[in-house]
């Protein structure tokens, strides 16, 4: 299946992102407070641009089928910003002010870009990697750190938790079934899902080298 080619295709930077070193520390514990605000920070503007890119694909799509579809995805979406938000609270960010760095700019203009002039293959192959990705991280890192008995009492377990249980795998399964279906194995189809995969790793890199820059006006 095209979603398995993909993934397969694309392991270098699956990989680069499990050993990336804020990866690493998300699993350890030992990410400092700082790079985790501005990560939560930066994910949730990251998010919020995410769901338009949804909606602007279920806006160019015809029929009534594409609703349920995209509904599915967007509500997927809607719970990873409760999320964000709860956090939000706990660290004091105030996500109306949130500036995005280049990196998190890049992701969200390419999604964007390609939900409002692209095909819906294309559109599906830019916004899978996000998803597979991130449930192929909360696997990861559960498996690592022990399983469920360790997430309990490990600094980050609430997102490991997140990412890994049932709710993120259906939707993860959800998309790669829709790119399966609606996408072709063609060089833009291909280039679209790795260009979404290294935006991922560069997301995770710029995390790290600006943690500071989370709010406009406010340290």
């Amino acid at each position: 299946m095209l979603h398995e080619r993909l993934w397969e295709q694309n392991q270098d930077l699956a990989q680069a992102s499990l050993g990336h070193p804020l990866v690493e520390a998300l699993r350890d514990g030992t990410l400092a407070p700082a790079a985790f605000r501005g990560y939560i920070a930066q994910d949730a503007f990251f998010l919020e641009a995410f769901a338009r890119a949804y909606a602007l694909a279920l806006a160019r799509s015809r029929g009534a089928e594409p609703i349920g579809l995209f509904h599915v995805l967007i509500g997927g979406v809607r719970d990873e910003l409760r999320l964000h938000a709860a956090y939000a609270a706990e660290l004091e960010i105030d996500l109306s002010r949130v500036q995005p760095n280049p990196a998190c700019r890049a992701y969200t203009d390419f999604l964007l870009a390609t939900a409002w002039h692209r095909s819906l293959g294309e559109v599906l192959a830019a916004m899978t990697p996000c998803m597979r990705l991130y449930a192929f991280l909360g696997q990861e890192l559960l498996l690592r750190i022990g399983g469920q008995g360790k997430v309990k009492v490990h600094p980050y377990g609430r997102w490991i938790t997140a990412y890994s249980g049932p709710d993120m795998q259906d939707l993860a399964d959800h998309i790669d079934s829709l790119l399966d279906r609606f996408s072709k194995d063609t060089p833009a189809v291909r280039q679209a899902y790795r260009y979404a995969m290294q935006c991922e790793v560069d997301f995770f890199s710029a995390a790290l080298e600006t943690p500071a820059q989370v709010l406009e006006g406010q340290r």
